[in-house]
Parts: structure tokens; sequence; C-alpha cells
């Protein structure tokens, strides 16, 4: 342990995935490259793999993922987060204030704590000799459902949504209990709608969680809080190689991401100049570019399309940002969107 990682964090190891329909959520999966190869052997859980993306879906129909999903609609019940002793990252999490979950309420058996909107945090530990926890926990499908990936090699981000006044309670929870450092704050003014941000980097440096509050009742947040009745997960951002590649690979699929202005593109390679991916392809993507003398990233965000989450995709070109020069044309993009869909 260290001061500044207390728990051994190492990165995330999973993301659960929970709602009426499988048969949804595999599709969605399938369509963004993940290959479904192996099931539980007791359980309605199936695991799907991108690089180093490992998504379940879980579809119990009782126990914690059943009951989160009643509550929730189709949402992220729990994460694995990667540590080098589970026991230990147990005891010293409850030590510093976390909520420790009994092994009745629990779909793995793995040591976890309660997290935002009480989803579950499992700690996972290195598996003994060669084999993952997928090996372990999991049995080979007969006729696993492979496909070439399509690029994402891991979760870059993962932001939360939380109810006005709680942003820097869950600040403190990430912060004092796992030792994350905040890297950012943001406080967002759309034409209509806003929300202030805090963004969290892991101790180990390997993922962000930005913390999200609403202004106001009408914004963004506060929608999600509704539709997903409570505070959760607004959004995973996958990691690519190559984000035109990627987006020509999802061409004709269900994902559909957010329109940008097409003023938007007048000036922005003036603003970021020294992008060498192809301008035109970058439009005609409506792929969304920040930077500054050092790097650049290039961005875009799906519809809602797990419930009220969705997907961002990112590549990065030395730049660790969120792409702050975007959320002008971002919140106005959302906004059409609430707007076509009478929220504002």
């Amino acid at each position: 342990m260290t001061t500044a990682n207390p728990l051994n964090l190492r990165g995330i190891e999973f993301t659960e995935f929970c709602g009426p329909s499988a048969a949804h959520l595999e599709q969605l999966f399938w369509a963004f490259g993940f290959s479904k190869l192996r099931q539980h052997p007791t359980k309605a859980i199936s695991y799907f793999r991108q690089n180093d993306i490992h998504f379940l879906i879980n579809h119990e129909q009782a126990g914690f993922s059943a009951e989160f999903a009643k509550k929730h609609g189709p949402s992220i019940c729990s994460m694995g987060w990667r540590v080098d002793d589970a026991t230990f990252a147990l005891e010293e999490a409850v030590k510093r204030g976390a909520r420790a979950v009994a092994d009745s309420d629990k779909d793995h058996a793995y040591p976890a704590v309660y997290g935002i909107g009480d989803s579950v945090i499992y700690f996972i530990e290195p598996a003994s000799g060669a084999s993952s926890i997928y090996e372990r926990d999991f049995i080979a499908l007969a006729s696993p459902l492979i496909q070439a990936e399509k690029g994402f090699l891991t979760v870059d981000h993962l932001t939360n949504n939380v109810p006005f006044g709680e942003q820097e309670k869950w600040a403190d929870f990430y912060k004092n209990i796992f030792g994350f450092t905040e890297v950012r704050y943001f406080d967002i003014q759309g034409a209509k709608t806003g929300l202030t941000s805090y963004a969290l980097r892991s101790p180990d440096g390997s993922f962000c969680i930005p913390i999200n509050q609403p202004k106001n009742e009408q914004d963004q947040i506060a929608e999600y809080l509704r539709d997903y009745n409570g505070p959760g997960v607004q959004h995973l951002a996958f990691l690519t190689r190559d984000i035109l590649s990627s987006l020509d690979q999802l061409q004709g699929s269900e994902i559909e991401t957010l329109d940008i202005d097409d003023e938007y593109y007048q000036d922005v390679f003036q603003r970021v100049p020294h992008v060498r991916q192809d301008h035109a392809r970058i439009a005609q993507h409506q792929v969304l570019v920040d930077g500054d003398e050092d790097g650049y990233l290039l961005q875009i965000f799906t519809k809602n399309i797990i419930g009220p989450i969705f997907i961002e995709i990112i590549q990065r070109e030395n730049n660790l940002s969120f792409g702050e020069g975007n959320f002008g044309a971002l919140f106005r993009s959302i906004e059409k969107d609430q707007e076509r869909r009478g929220v504002i």
C-alpha cells in the first residue's frame, strides 16, 4: 500500500450490465465489435470481450442484478476493479468509510463495496497461474460468437451523474477511499442547460471518473436522473487506436451518434491545426476535435443506447483532456436532441 494508492488499485477488470432484455445488450455489443466467448455455468451471465474491455451481461431473474434492473431498467449494476489483494482492499476500503456488500447480496464471489447509486464495486486480484477470472468463473461456449475487433482498446473513463448537492460527497468517496485525484473542474453552460463536473483520475493513472451534477431540472443530468431513477454511470468512453476506422466499421449498425453543427468545422482546424487525420473524413463522421500545443484528441458521442446511458469513442494523441473546447458544440447538439424529444 502507498499513500497515493491505498487499495493498490490497478484498473478496471470488467463492467457488468443488466436489464430486461439481454438480447438487446448482446446485439448492441456485437455491433460495437465485441465477441461473446463464455457463459457462467449456473447463472444467466454472459462474457463479452474486445481487447482489454470486458463486459458481462447479467440476466438473472432474482438477486442483486435483477433488483437493480427493476429499479433502473437497462443499466450498469457493477464493476470489477483490479487490485493486488482483494481481501486487503476490502478491509482498507471499509476502514476508510466504504460499505461492504454482504455475500447474500452479490452475484459474484469476490469482496465488494457499494458504489454510486448502490451499484457494486468488486475487488479482483490477479488470478493464480495463467488463468483469468473469466476462464475460472465461466465456461467456454460450444459455439462462441467471434468477430474482428473494431479498434476499441480499453475503458478510458466512465462518468457518473449525481443529484444537485451530492457532487462533493461522491468526489470525496473516490478520493478518500480509493485515492483518486482531481484533475479538472468544469462549470459548463449551454444555451438552455448546464452542469458542473469534477474529473478524477485513478491512483494508478489507468482511467478517470468525471462526476456531473445538474444546474436545473431541464438539463441532461436531471433528465438522466429521472430516467435512471437515481444516480449512476452516465457513459463509458472507449479508447480507440483509430477513431475514423472504428466509425467506418460502425456504419450501417444501430449505433447512432449526435449531430454536430456544420459550422463547427469552419474553424476547428484553425483552432487545432496539427491534426494529422483526414479533415474531410472527420467532418463526414461528425467527430469533435480538441487539443493544445502538445497534442490533441478526437471524440464522438452516441445517442442514449442503454436506457439513458451512452457511449463516447475517443482517440488520444498525446492529450489527456476531456475535450473542453468542444463543450459548446456538444451542448448545442444535446439540447437539439432534447428539443426533438420534447424535454426542453
